[in-house]
């Protein structure tokens, strides 16, 4: 059984047991789990639901695990014979999470 789930304005297929990253958001202290209500599809072979837009009353729990920095990412600026030249970083944060249960 698989689900395409959103968050953060992406979308995932999961499955249980996957590990994915997803943004980093405000959690209250002592959470362990993440629930995921916006789910665009539930698969199982035959028995196959499409949301229009969303599948009703399905949603995913998956566990936290992390919060985690993704890797650096370099903004180079440069223009010929000005000596300008401009060097910036960026790492962006993730939670990693697991998914435990798929509910449709």
């Amino acid at each position: 059984m698989y689900a395409i789930v959103e968050d953060g304005g992406k979308q995932f297929r999961v499955e249980k047991g996957d590990t994915i990253y997803i943004e980093k958001r405000d959690l209250a202290p002592g959470t362990t789990d993440v629930e995921f209500d916006r789910v665009l599809m539930v698969g199982n072979g035959v028995d196959s639901k499409i949301g229009q837009p969303l599948v009703s009353g399905a949603k995913v729990v998956a566990k936290l695990h992390a919060a985690i920095k993704g890797p650096k990412i370099d903004i180079v600026k440069f223009k010929r014979r000005k000596g300008y030249r401009l060097k910036k970083g960026h790492r962006q944060n993730y939670l990693k999470v697991t998914v435990e249960e798929i509910s449709a």
